[in-house]
């Protein structure tokens, strides 16, 4: 209810501001330990990756690049959240303006390049938050890193942050870091998971326990790059895919303003697209590896079509701009009992 007064506020504002002041919003909550939630309905809890999820909506990564608001964002409802991307060394990320509201499609255009505070940052935040639910961290490469070395930055990030995360993923899908897309050829995803999957195995001994890893991958994919990505999950023994990030498409806003800018595209528009790749790789799958649908879920109803496309777990980012926490409690209620 709170946020149809202040939607008004912070949509007069520039978006990059507006976000910046709502995260500052939520530390404030999360330190005074103030409510910020609707009543949430009863969820039958999941279980996917091994974890016990408490409901099958979570928090896409993005919203919260330096896990600065874990609590806040968490007393949503979310059943999880997923913080980063994060990065191994702070970047500023590209120049500013780079992120943009079309209202009339509930939709977002951002070009913001991994702006983080990086991996140690990070991590210090996640110690200090005292979460105690299931948090996902999302890394990815710096942009002054060539993309030959990629692993490297992925390999640094995954040893820091393994001891502090529910599971990580491997962000390779972003449009905003030079050539990052690359990363989803079937020579250059070999390069990437087995690294990674051999380093887990190894922090799983040295910890004592197994942290899952899940891809990320893009939407603007087709049916022959997909099925490289399933069998690239199948032979790594990845644990589960993130389905999926922003679109370099304009269907559907080409004639709204800032329409034209360089950057993903997220949000209603995004929907179709995203469903019908997650419901691709879900029949290439066959249920042998788990999905999390995201994109473009603006209501209940897109929840739960996410799920019927294959999903098990949704998330949730630029639907909650327009929708604010009820979002969260709507989705929480469609999926409750599938």
């Amino acid at each position: 209810m709170l946020y149809r007064f202040a939607r008004p506020f912070l949509f007069a504002l520039d978006a990059e501001a507006a976000h910046d002041l709502t995260l500052a919003g939520l530390r404030t909550a999360q330190q005074w330990h103030l409510p910020v939630a609707c009543k949430l309905p009863a969820a039958r809890p999941v279980t996917v990756m091994g974890i016990d999820f408490p409901n099958r909506i979570g928090l896409a990564a993005g919203l919260d690049k330096n896990g600065e608001c874990i609590a806040g964002l968490a007393a949503l409802g979310f059943g999880h959240v997923e913080i980063g991307t994060v990065t191994p060394r702070p970047q500023p990320g590209n120049p500013k303006p780079r992120l943009f509201r079309l209202p009339l499609r509930q939709a977002i255009i951002n070009r913001m390049g991994f702006n983080n505070h990086g991996v140690d940052a990070l991590v210090e935040n996640v110690k200090q938050s005292g979460y105690r639910g299931i948090l996902g961290i999302n890394i990815g490469k710096n942009a002054d890193t060539p993309i030959e070395r990629a692993v490297d930055d992925y390999l640094a990030c995954l040893r820091k942050v393994y001891p502090h995360a529910s599971y990580v993923t491997v962000n390779i899908s972003s449009p905003n870091t030079r050539n990052l897309r690359q990363l989803q050829g079937e020579s250059e995803l070999d390069g990437l998971l087995g690294p990674l999957g051999r380093e887990g195995e190894a922090l799983a001994q040295q910890h004592g326990r197994r942290v899952p890893l899940a891809l990320k991958i893009a939407p603007d994919l087709d049916k022959a790059q997909l099925s490289i990505i399933a069998e690239a999950l199948r032979r790594h023994r990845i644990d589960a895919a993130i389905v999926t990030n922003t679109t370099l498409a304009r269907e559907g806003v080409e004639h709204l303003a800032h329409a034209d800018e360089a950057g993903g595209l997220s949000g209603a528009p995004l929907l179709a697209k995203s469903t019908d790749v997650l419901r691709a790789l879900s029949g290439l799958l066959g249920g042998e590896i788990p999905l999390i649908g995201v994109g473009g879920v603006t209501s209940g109803r897109d929840a739960r079509a996410k799920l019927e496309a294959g999903a098990q777990l949704v998330q949730l980012y630029t639907g909650l701009i327009y929708r604010g926490p009820e979002l969260v409690r709507e989705a929480i209620e469609a999926t409750k009992d599938y």
